[in-house]
Parts: C-alpha cells; sequence; structure tokens
C-alpha cells in the first residue's frame, strides 16, 4: 500500500516548529577576529612605538653629531694653537743654538791665535801638513804632528798630499780598499779610526782642532770607470762636540757635477748610537754610516764599500748624488784640508 506525500501544511508546521525551538538560526554570526587579524593590530602597535624611538634616536644622534662638531672645531682650534707655540719655540731654538755656535767658534778662533803667538816666535811650530809644507817637506806620506801643550792636543799621525793643486793638504778621509767599516758609533768617529795609509777617518775632535783656523775643503772621487772628480769649498769648519760637530761650509767649485755637500750644510754629525738628523728616520741606521744627515743624504761618503758588480744597486753606499745618483757607490773618496790663505 502507498505513503501519501506530506502536504504542504504539513511541511508549514515543521518549519515553525523547528523556527520556535531554535531561533538563533536566522540571527547572523557574531563577527569573531581571526589570529592574523589580532596578529597584525599587534604589529601595528610595536611599529607606532618602534617609530616613536627612532625619532627619539634620530633627534639624540642629532644632538650628539653637533656636540662632536663643536668639540672638533675645539680641537682643531687647540692643535693649531699648539702647532703655532711648537714653530715659535722651533724658531727660538735654532736662533739659540746658530748664536751658541758661532760663539763657540769665536772662542776656538781665539784661542788659536792665543796659541799662535805663544809659539809664533818658534822656528819649530807645526799645525798641519801646510806647516810642513812650509818647512820644505815637499813629499806626500805619513807624518806626525807633534802635541801642543797650550791647546792640549796630543800627537797625531796624518797622511799630507804634497801634490794635488799646489799641495799642503791634511786628509781627513780616505776610502780606497773597504776593508775598513765605516759603520761606527759615536766615540769611535771622535777619536777616529782605520789605517793611516789605508782607508780611515782622521776624527772628529782632529778635524775641529784643525779647522779652527780659516780652512779650505776639497773632496776628490773616483767611479769604477776610473773617472776623477773634485769638490771645493772656500771655507770648511768644524764645530765642538758640544755642538755635535756641525758642518759648515762656504761656496762650492769643481767638476763633480752638482754640489751634493750643501744639502749637509749647518747639521751636526750623526751615528748609529747618536741620532741629530733632522728626519724622523734614523738617517746614520738606514745609510750605515757617521755622518751629516740632514733628512737624509745627497751624499753618503762614509756608507758602505760596494765592490764592482755591487756597486749600483743600494741606498746605503758610498755616494754623491750630483754625479751618479743615489745608487752608484764610488771607488775611491779623500777628504782633505788646508788653510784659505796657504801659498804654494
Amino acid at each position: 500500500m502507498l505513503k501519501k506525500p506530506l502536504s504542504a501544511v504539513t511541511w508549514l508546521c515543521i518549519f515553525i516548529m523547528a523556527f520556535v525551538s531554535h531561533p538563533a538560526w536566522l540571527q547572523k554570526p557574531s563577527k569573531r577576529k581571526t589570529p592574523a587579524q589580532l596578529k597584525a593590530a599587534n604589529c601595528c602597535e610595536e611599529v607606532k612605538e618602534l617609530k616613536a624611538q627612532v625619532a627619539n634616536l634620530s633627534s639624540l644622534l642629532s644632538e650628539l653629531n653637533k656636540k662632536q662638531e663643536r668639540d672638533w672645531v675645539s680641537v682643531v682650534m687647540q692643535v693649531m694653537e699648539l702647532e703655532s707655540n711648537s714653530k715659535r719655540m722651533e724658531s727660538r731654538l735654532t736662533d739659540a743654538e746658530s748664536k751658541y755656535s758661532e760663539m763657540n767658534n769665536q772662542i776656538d778662533i781665539m784661542q788659536l791665535q792665543a796659541a799662535q803667538t805663544v809659539t809664533q816666535t818658534s822656528a819649530d811650530a807645526i799645525y798641519d801638513c801646510s806647516s810642513l809644507y812650509q818647512k820644505n817637506y815637499r813629499i806626500s806620506g805619513v807624518y806626525k804632528l807633534p802635541p801642543d801643550d797650550f791647546l792640549g792636543s796630543p800627537e797625531l799621525e796624518v797622511f799630507c798630499d804634497m801634490e794635488t793643486s799646489g799641495g799642503g793638504w791634511t786628509i781627513i778621509q780616505r776610502r780606497k780598499s773597504g776593508l775598513v767599516s765605516f759603520y761606527r758609533d759615536w766615540k769611535q768617529y771622535k777619536q777616529g779610526f782605520g789605517s793611516i795609509r789605508g782607508d780611515f777617518w782622521l776624527g772628529n775632535e782632529h778635524i775641529h782642532r784643525l779647522s779652527r783656523q780659516p780652512t779650505r775643503l776639497r773632496v776628490e772621487m773616483e767611479d769604477w770607470e776610473g773617472n776623477l772628480r773634485y769638490a771645493e769649498y772656500s771655507h770648511f769648519v768644524l764645530g765642538n762636540e758640544l755642538n755635535s760637530y756641525r758642518l759648515f761650509l762656504g761656496n762650492y767649485t769643481g767638476n763633480v757635477g752638482n754640489d751634493a755637500l750643501q744639502y749637509h750644510n749647518n747639521t751636526a754629525f750623526s751615528t748609529k748610537d747618536k741620532d741629530n738628523d733632522n728626519c724622523l728616520d734614523k738617517c746614520a741606521q738606514l745609510r750605515k754610516g757617521g755622518y751629516w744627515y740632514n733628512c737624509c743624504t745627497d751624499s753618503n761618503l762614509n756608507g758602505v764599500y760596494y765592490r764592482l758588480g755591487e756597486h749600483n744597486k743600494h741606498l746605503d753606499g758610498i755616494t754623491w748624488y750630483g754625479w751618479h745618483g743615489s745608487t752608484y757607490s764610488l771607488k775611491q773618496v779623500e777628504m782633505k784640508i788646508r788653510p784659505e790663505d796657504f801659498k804654494p
């Protein structure tokens, strides 16, 4: 037996009963925030806080930059003032050294004149090779200068050149064999070293004493090709030890090209253990000698002796920049002095 389908009235009754039993079905669901929305809201708040902190830091950084600029300007002004004061002090010190040196030279000349006055009546008075020449000693070689009791000078063995340019020269330095090292200390350069017939330095104290009268300097050089050159200076003075054996030169003449010793004029003597140069570098250690280093050299006549084959590779050799440049070490060098008023 077939069942009859439900009528429309029956369905309407069922719908009404369901609505009465569950009225919430027809209400709109409440809007709830998803976790992503909650996270986005919190992130916005953090961004606002970070922006506020960045603004504060930017303001603080701006103030610090302004303060740094003010402090930097102040430091620069202080440094400029210190440099100005340093230059003034350096200028005063240079003036004082110059006056002190001049005073010492005047005292030395007065002592020499007094000594000559005391001994000039003696027919045996001998001061240097020029004195021997005037007494008819005309052969070049080794001589002994007698002691000078008035000046307190000991007996001194010297090598006299009685031939070059009229003779009468007292040799104060020679480089020809390379058997003697010239990388010596202050005391050795003061007293002298080497062989009087070979390579030697006469000694700053002796050179100072011999140059207290008006003196002329001659520098003779030979290269490894056999060429000979010379340089002469109309005036030569070596200060005393208190003045660090400072070098003073007059006018240059010669055939060696550019004058490479004038750069060292009015400079103190330096050795590996006593740095008196005008440079931050220790020139005596760099150039391996004792010399009147400025900053550092135009010549280095007391440098390392390099033989043929090694003579054009080093900056610390026996150099004369005005002839062969800074890396050519010469074969032979002699430095010699005689009085300015000497007449053959």
